[in-house]
């Protein structure tokens, strides 16, 4: 195994004092990653400092090519691009933006969007797809930039129960294709089928098996206590509604 991210004491902010600090983390190729944390806790902010994006301190480093997959409601969905289009903008990370696409590359994005089960909406507008949908061709688009590296910015947001089951096993595949993901997510119980759990709030709070992380002690640290215990003893947060 052999590490694609690497983290060491990073603090990372946006020109004033850092919004995220005491970040230090490995993940390894084959690994994924479910980021915990509250709204403004720092998910998103520690992605733009991996990427180097933003002011930081201490190390970052991605030991191979990366590649962000946001959330879909950034998207502009009235621009009139087709799923094979979007996807096809995988290439443009590889270099020749200015050339017109080749006939590798569009073979290319055709096989990202067979592989997360898109090849019959290749040619639908991409804003008439489901939110499901609309993330796989995302992550079809990640596919083709051929990253090692998928730091995917709530894929599961607003994705129904099928599809994000569908996504969740997809990740699983391409981890263990021997790649690195960091998911961020407000899925507490669904964080139980990552390999790691890194639980931030605007610092680390904890990073480790599941089954070491999701107890409620570091949970309340989370999230700053707003934990609610349903009947069944599952945990569940109540999140607050502010971009982070």
């Amino acid at each position: 195994m052999s590490a694609l991210i690497d983290c060491h004491d990073l603090a990372a902010g946006y020109g004033g004092p850092p919004v995220l600090r005491g970040v230090s983390f490995v993940a390894d190729a084959g690994e994924s990653v479910a980021i915990l944390g509250p709204n403004g806790g720092g998910k998103t902010t520690l992605f733009r400092a991996l990427l180097h994006e933003i002011p930081l301190t201490g190390e970052a480093r991605l030991n191979g090519r990366a590649a962000y997959v946001p959330q879909t409601d950034r998207t502009s969905l009235d621009f009139p691009v087709s799923a094979l289009d979007v996807a096809l903008m995988g290439a443009l990370a590889r270099g020749r933006w200015w050339l017109p696409a080749r006939r590798s590359d569009r073979h290319a994005a055709q096989r990202a969007l067979e592989r997360v089960g898109l090849a019959a909406q290749a040619h639908a507008p991409f804003g008439e797809l489901s939110g499901g949908q609309r993330q796989r061709v995302l992550l079809a688009r990640a596919l083709v930039q051929e990253a090692e590296v998928l730091l995917l910015d709530e894929p599961l947001a607003g994705v129904d129960p099928s599809s994000s089951d569908a996504l969740v096993a997809l990740f699983g595949e391409l981890a263990g294709e021997g790649r690195a993901l960091l998911v961020s997510s407000h899925d507490i119980e669904g964080a139980r089928r990552y390999d790691r759990v890194l639980c931030l709030n605007r610092e680390q709070v904890a990073y480790g098996a599941p089954e070491q992380v999701l107890t409620r002690p570091v949970l309340e640290r989370t999230y700053s206590g707003e934990i609610v215990v349903l009947e069944s003893g599952v945990e569940a947060v109540g999140m607050q509604h502010q971009h982070h």
